[in-house]
């Protein structure tokens, strides 16, 4: 049986956006989330489909760091809408997982690890 390929984190950051199911769609992150994301995070965030859905999800198990930023962006891209949405995070390494916290996410969000 052959060695599973160990985990290569992506050279720059990435931002997906998967919407299959409009009513819940979501964000893929990868790699080093940092302040120069900051200003195409902010954009997906506040356009559909995520800014009109009622729950979505962020795929953040590829992030290697994310910037206090871009976590606090998160936050607003949950609270700040005309609606709560529902927000699920997966797979965050534990120091992402701390600075999510120090944004308060944990507070709006479900965190999965």
């Amino acid at each position: 049986m052959a060695a599973e390929p160990p985990f290569v984190p992506p050279v720059g950051p990435v931002l997906t956006v998967l919407a299959a199911d409009v009513r819940l769609p979501e964000l893929i992150l990868a790699g080093d989330i940092g302040a120069d994301a900051l200003r195409e995070l902010e954009e997906v965030l506040g356009a559909p489909p995520l800014h009109t859905a009622a729950a979505w999800t962020v795929d953040m198990s590829q992030v290697t760091r994310i910037d206090l930023a871009c976590a606090y962006a998160l936050l607003r891209g949950a609270t700040l809408r005309p609606e709560p949405a529902d927000l699920t995070i997966r797979g965050p390494r534990r120091a992402v997982q701390r600075t999510l916290r120090h944004a308060g996410l944990d507070v709006v969000a479900v965190i999965e690890e």
